[in-house]
């Protein structure tokens, strides 16, 4: 058995050593009939442990358990729930190198990247514990006379946390975190690829001092512990985070039983670089958000729209600098590509680069399979110039390091070609004409803009949302979230003379 902070925590190991880890429900680990392998992308020999996958039996008790615990939580002081959310943000952060190693072993994100998203997690617990300080109930002034009006924010009930392999501290932690803070019981189903990453978060949780059944972890697969938990009736709300396929299918099932929901899907992200913009740094953007985190973001820039006089020197300098990324093991400190996730997407993304040539584009640079000292699902960023916005490569997310060059003629041709698209997630824009900016930012369809900056990279306190096929629901994220995490009661009163009886005879 393994120890962490002094307390024992259920982790065996087979006789080869793998270890084992159990699901957390109704504040037990409970071990599984069935246990799935998690592979190391850098380097598919290693094998990180061995997870349980959850039956439908341990989706209803961890319904159940929630369920039972929603009296007690919700009716949790402001200063019980700050010290728990506090304490959990407070080891995170104290543990973020651990943390962040296993991130990176896992998921292929660069050490430096996981060890930042780590942080992340925890300063979003301490946010989160924060705003249960803040006022639940909003006075208004009644247009009766006499009559009193206020506004009252209570928990939903049980909270279904279902999050993706991208962001595997960070998402978990920013649904988690404000179920909790808003007095909901959560039970929480990460992607099966990141199991590692939600277990360490989870065994973190366990030990916060929440009662039993408030939080609970059921690991496996979506198709069938994930449409578990949409399909079960006593799930109050859904919080999803993945492609918009299937977060349509999980809007229309928590829809026709009743349920809230707050999905987070796909981007086809534009960054539009000017005539004026300085090169150098348009060039460091579109590294950034094309290619860093291996391309494996919602708002990376798959887009670059660039008008005709800047563009052929951007292309070249982006080739420059292309040329001397590092591309290799996650955890090496050197290394600023890691690996794509698994097998089925590095397959995806070679799909998406063959379809990509056959309709046109000109592959500039990289999508090549890569060798390196340990075998690995490599792949160099590739570059494609004479893309159209008809192609496929521009029209759907791809979610690897793979980005396009549109040339335009102008802003407006560029700004028709950033909205020609079904989603609306993040865009940016690099230019130095404060008129062009503001009207970018007012007439660009997107959720979130991004003035002289990477399209991806976005402050954990201010909402997360898009538009079109991007988001449906509140905004992740900051206070605003708390419009999926809560339900209003508007409270009319009237407290005056006439509601005193009269006395006899009067």
């Amino acid at each position: 058995m393994a120890t962490c902070f002094g307390a024992i925590t259920m982790t065996i190991r087979t006789a080869n050593k793998q270890p084992i880890k159990h699901n957390f429900i109704a504040g037990e680990w409970r071990p599984s009939a069935e246990y799935m392998e998690n592979i190391n992308p850098s380097d598919t020999n290693d094998v990180i442990a061995r997870y349980a996958i959850a039956s439908s039996n341990d989706v209803q008790d961890a319904v159940s358990a929630a369920a039972t615990a929603m009296p007690v939580w919700s009716n949790s002081t402001s200063g019980e729930r700050f010290e728990i959310l506090d304490a959990i943000g407070s080891e995170i952060i104290q543990r973020q190198h651990e943390l962040g190693d296993l991130l990176a072993r896992e998921e292929g994100k660069t050490l430096k990247e996981a060890v930042a998203e780590a942080h992340r997690a925890g300063s979003l617990f301490k946010f989160f514990a924060a705003e249960v300080y803040r006022s639940e109930t909003e006075g208004y002034r009644s247009l009766r006379p006499g009559i009193s009006l206020e506004v009252r924010r209570e928990p939903i009930g049980v909270v279904a946390a279902i999050t993706p392999w991208n962001f595997p501290l960070a998402i978990p932690a920013w649904k988690i975190a404000p179920a909790l803070a808003y007095g909901n019981t959560v039970v929480f189903k990460p992607a099966e690829l990141v199991s590692g990453s939600a277990w360490a978060l989870a065994e973190i949780i366990s030990r916060a001092g929440l009662p039993e059944g408030v939080f609970n972890l059921v690991m496996g697969q979506g198709t069938e512990v994930g449409a578990a938990l949409v399909e079960h009736a006593d799930v109050a709300g859904v919080t999803f985070t993945g492609s918009t396929a299937v977060g349509r299918k999980i809007g229309a099932t928590t829809f026709a039983r009743g349920g809230k929901m707050q999905l987070e899907m796909g981007g086809q992200n534009p960054l539009i670089v000017l005539d004026d913009a300085d090169l150098e740094s348009a060039v460091e953007f579109a590294i950034n958000g094309s290619f860093y985190s291996t391309g494996q973001r919602c708002t990376a820039s798959s887009r670059l729209i660039v008008t005709e006089g800047i563009h052929d020197a951007f292309v070249a300098a982006m080739l420059h600098r292309m040329q001397g990324l590092r591309i290799g093991d996650a955890r090496n400190p050197d290394t600023e590509i890691g690996p794509v996730v698994s097998e089925a997407q590095l397959n995806n993304n070679l799909d998406y680069l063959r379809t990509a040539k056959i309709e046109g584009a000109r592959l500039l640079t990289g999508g090549e399979e890569l060798k390196r000292p340990t075998p690995g699902w490599y792949l160099s960023p590739a570059l494609f110039t004479h893309a159209t916005r008809e192609m496929q490569i521009c029209r759907e997310e791809v979610f690897g390091p793979i980005a396009s060059v549109i040339s335009v003629s102008n802003y407006d041709e560029a700004l028709l070609v950033a909205n020609d698209s079904d989603f609306g997630l993040s865009a940016g824009i690099v230019s130095n004409d404060r008129k062009i900016i503001d009207h970018f930012t007012t007439n660009v369809q997107a959720g979130m803009v991004q003035i002289n900056l990477p399209t991806a990279g976005m402050d954990f306190h201010a909402p997360f949302t898009g538009r079109k096929n991007s988001s449906y629901g509140p905004p992740e994220k900051g206070s605003h979230c708390r419009e999926f995490f809560t339900n209003s009661k508007v409270v009319h009163a009237n407290y005056g003379e006439r509601l005193k009886p009269k006395k006899e005879g009067s």
